[in-house]
């Protein structure tokens, strides 16, 4: 079975950086496209960003210059740095598997706390 384990969350201050880990077993990994997303609390879930299988990224407009995803095959692992963090970053952060080709992501983790303060 397909299990996907996000940890690196926690509280920053503004301004400040967090580094999320997606641990991927159960999948060919590198035969997936990689995403990221959020849900803050009364909100509709997010998507923050994407590594495709080919390393090919896109980001929301709303991270851009702030956030890097990447992925090290090698460990089955997806990161997303967040850096210059705000307030409005505050959420619950999830990845999920994608076979390209697909229009929708399979198998979701459980979610990582990152709450920034003001």
């Amino acid at each position: 079975q397909v299990q996907l384990v996000e940890s690196g969350g926690g509280l920053v201050q503004a301004g400040g950086s967090l580094k999320l880990s997606c641990a991927a077993s159960g999948l060919t990994f590198t035969r997936y496209d990689m995403g990221w997303f959020r849900q803050a609390p009364g909100k509709e879930r997010e998507f923050v960003g994407s590594i495709w299988s080919g390393a090919r990224i896109y980001y929301v407009d709303s991270v851009k210059g702030r956030f890097t995803i990447s992925r090290d095959n090698a460990k089955n692992t997806v990161y997303l740095q967040m850096n210059s963090l705000k307030p409005e970053d505050t959420a619950v952060y999830y990845c999920a598997d994608r076979l390209p080709g697909s229009s929708e992501y399979e198998f979701w983790g459980q979610g990582t706390q990152v709450t920034v303060s003001s």
